[in-house]
């Protein structure tokens, strides 16, 4: 199947917007009002329909059918695992068959004020009645690494070698499930944030690392990154302990600099008394009685 251009896309999306009375207004979102972001084949449609009668939609998603064969749909505020959020507008999320994909939200016009998200990657393309009025041109401004203060930085510190510690009671005890939450889950968007630091300090903190820190491959230094390819592991015991030590290095060396860089303190001491603890569980034996 042949995939739909960027042109024939759009003017579907603004074409049904056109025709149905109900819609008033709509407002594209995410990457593709982005001008920084590389284009690529995986890109969504994010789009906002400002409606009324929102209900005349929900009560029956056929409607949805006139923007293509799917390969699945997911209605999140229909779902009950995750928890729909409840808060009236209702999100249609369609992968179609030929590859494009669409993130269509309904928000009522009655509380556009208050569902519509303030975002600066956001660009108006119909407004029928003037409902939204001007917007300003779109930028990735929200989106901007933030420069931490010294509190967020400290809190920062404290979680990553506190949770270390977590993950070494999960390695000793072969519970590869919790242990990997710890050092996936918790640990690594931990050491995100600090490299993220460490990037928006080199940019004057002007620039977005994307969702989770997808472009640090391209901010980074090649050393930096490599070492952080190496804080990835398989499910193998003694391979996520060289991971674990891995992240522990990337992550005091990256915080170092970020310290010099804004003025703050390191805490030098917990890290060498959680990374001595970390060897010293890694070396007990399985059967050991007591921890020392």
């Amino acid at each position: 199947m042949k995939s739909r251009t960027e042109t024939e896309m759009m003017n579907l999306i603004l074409g049904t917007a056109k025709e149905d009375e109900r819609v008033l207004a709509v407002v594209l979102n995410g990457s593709r009002a982005n001008s920084n972001v590389k284009k690529d084949i995986f890109q969504d449609y994010d789009i906002v329909y400002i409606v009324r009668e929102i209900e005349s939609f929900t009560c029956n998603h056929s409607w949805v059918d006139v923007f293509g064969e799917r390969v699945m749909m997911q209605m999140p505020e229909e779902k009950v695992l995750p928890p729909a959020d409840g808060l009236g507008r209702f999100p249609y999320l369609m992968q179609f068959m030929d590859g494009n994909r669409i993130d269509l939200t309904l928000i009522p016009a009655e509380r556009m004020d208050e569902l519509l998200e303030p975002d600066s990657l956001s660009i108006l393309l119909l407004d029928k009645d003037g409902l939204i009025g001007a917007m300003p041109p779109a930028s990735d401004r929200d989106y901007h690494i933030r420069k931490p203060d010294a509190r967020e930085f400290a809190d920062l510190c404290n979680e990553f070698w506190w949770i270390t510690m977590n993950i070494s009671k999960g390695l000793w005890r072969q519970e590869l499930t919790y242990a990997m939450f710890m050092h996936e889950q918790i640990n690594r968007n931990v050491l995100i944030t600090m490299l993220e630091w460490k990037s928006g300090i080199a940019a004057d903190f002007k620039i977005s690392a994307g969702k989770a820190g997808k472009y640090l491959s391209d901010l980074l230094p090649a050393g930096d990154w490599e070492q952080f390819l190496s804080t990835y592991s398989d499910a193998n015991i003694d391979n996520i302990w060289d991971a674990l030590f891995t992240m522990c290095s990337l992550f005091r060396n990256t915080a170092v600099e970020v310290a010099e860089r804004l003025g703050f303190e390191y805490p030098f001491e917990d890290d060498k008394r959680v990374t001595a603890f970390l060897s010293h569980v890694r070396s007990l034996p399985s059967n050991a009685r007591s921890i020392y």
